[in-house]
């Protein structure tokens, strides 16, 4: 299916044939890529008018006010369609003030995939809470309707909904079953700004929403995080939790009233005034910005169309869906399709040819040390089941779709303009080399049993 519309140019379809016939390049062959890749993948775009904004900040000494963050968060909640928005230093911190804020307290218990960055899931410790992980869907690489219902306990409180890889998560069946037990959705939309599910943008679904904002996301700052959310008490508690230069009432919840003027959670999770100017010159532009990526990312798959081995992973449109800045582009791989050559070895040709391909996604977190074996704070137990009733802890084996996914999935390049000539050069490079597998499986290295970064990779954090 071709969701822009546009058909193979006639030159791509002579150039896709001479790749084709090409020697690799990583066997001597000439390279695909070959064209100046100029500012094609520079992100975020700073110009004079960024620059103004921060020099102003920084000529009248007010980085660390709060005039310019105040006004971004209106700006923000006016753009999500969201009553409340509060600026964070980071979007980790935004994520654990939503679960304080949503009750999450000692021996509770949140849902949230395996397959993500940390800072999904990691900020419960500090909380006293577990994260208990589940499946991702393998197409949409996002959580698993299917997977929830059977891990909810009494304690569960939260479940943590991740927009993965920019891809809008099933939200209709998980606010079904978040509905039916009286549970808050939060929605992490660090990768996925702007991004719609059936035609409403994602983080206006659960509770509350929050969102890393730093440099490198698609929506770039700088450094920062954002919560956004209807709800006016989840905004006092996110507010009191770590905000207490603004924390001074008057306040709706009577629990709260007493605990005025200082942070509750003791952290100040303020945003940095020079990142509040940038997301104020950012924001206005970023729609146009996404939707230029989004066609020439749509224009990418396009042109891979059908080609063995491969499958985009983008939204369907004509439901509504799209992928806001597409950031974290990654694509779907299917090793019986190529002789069953790794997808280590498949991505390492990709390089050779010039263009971009990592293997792998974030691994699963469920197998990581801490999260099974490391006592943090001290509680003589590991921290992961230090407050809970029963051993929560999932061993290799337990969520088979998450352990695997790394050996079916790749980073691609993330365009930041529609220059089509250079796509259709790097879209060449990827159906060089799908196919010419068979010239690979002799030497092709195997996978290794862990692919991606735990940290920083192609998937970069919150």
């Amino acid at each position: 299916m071709s969701f822009t519309g546009m058909n193979q140019p006639a030159a791509m379809r002579a150039s896709t044939a001479s790749a084709t016939a090409a020697r690799l390049a990583l066997h001597g062959g000439p390279r695909t890529v070959t064209l100046e890749q100029d500012d094609l993948f520079a992100w975020p775009i700073v110009d004079k008018e960024i620059e103004d904004a921060v020099l102003a900040v920084l000529r009248r000494g007010a980085m660390s006010d709060l005039d310019q963050t105040v006004e971004f968060e209106k700006e923000f909640a006016a753009w999500q369609g969201r009553r409340y928005a509060l600026a964070h230093n980071t979007g980790t911190n935004a994520i654990q003030a939503a679960m304080w804020a949503c009750g999450v307290r000692v021996g509770a218990e949140v849902i949230c995939p395996s397959v993500t960055y940390w800072a999904s899931a990691l900020p419960a410790f500090g909380l006293g809470a577990t994260p208990v992980f589940a499946e991702i869907d393998p197409s949409t690489l996002c959580l698993d309707p299917a997977d929830l219902e059977h891990r909810i306990t009494a304690r569960t409180r939260a479940l943590v909904v991740v927009h993965y890889c920019g891809h809008p998560a099933e939200m209709e069946p998980i606010m079904e079953i978040a509905r039916r037990y009286a549970l808050k959705v939060i929605e992490d939309v660090s990768h996925a700004h702007g991004g719609l599910y059936r035609g409403r943008k994602v983080g206006n679904f659960g509770a509350v929403a929050a969102m890393s904002v730093m440099s490198g996301k698609s929506l770039a700052i700088g450094e920062g995080g954002m919560l956004v959310t209807d709800d006016r008490e989840i905004y006092e508690r996110a507010l009191g939790w770590g905000h207490y230069a603004r924390f001074h009432g008057p306040v709706a919840s009577a629990e709260l009233q007493p605990l005025l003027g200082l942070p509750i959670g003791g952290y100040k999770n303020r945003m940095h005034q020079l990142s509040s100017a940038v997301g104020r010159v950012q924001l206005p532009r970023y729609d146009a910005q996404a939707a230029e990526i989004r066609r020439a990312m749509n224009y990418f798959w396009d042109l891979l169309e059908g080609v063995p081995g491969i499958r985009p992973h983008r939204a369907d449109e004509a439901a509504g869906n799209s992928m806001g800045g597409w950031y974290a582009a990654h694509g779907r791989y299917v090793p019986e399709e190529l002789g069953g050559l790794s997808v280590t070895g498949f991505a390492a040709a990709v390089r050779a040819e010039g263009s971009q391909c990592q293997p792998g996604t974030n691994p699963p977190l469920h197998l990581h040390p801490l999260f099974n074996d490391y006592d943090v704070y001290g509680h003589g137990a590991p921290t992961r089941i230090a407050h809970s009733e029963r051993d929560l802890r999932q061993p290799r084996g337990s969520l088979p779709v998450s352990e695997g996914i790394g050996a079916r999935a790749y980073s691609i390049p993330w365009f930041k303009h529609y220059r089509p000539r250079i796509i259709e050069q790097h879209a060449a490079a990827y159906r060089k080399v799908a196919t010419a597998y068979r010239d690979l499986l002799a030497a092709a290295p195997g996978n290794p049993d862990t692919l991606g970064a735990w940290g920083f990779s192609a998937v970069a954090g919150a």
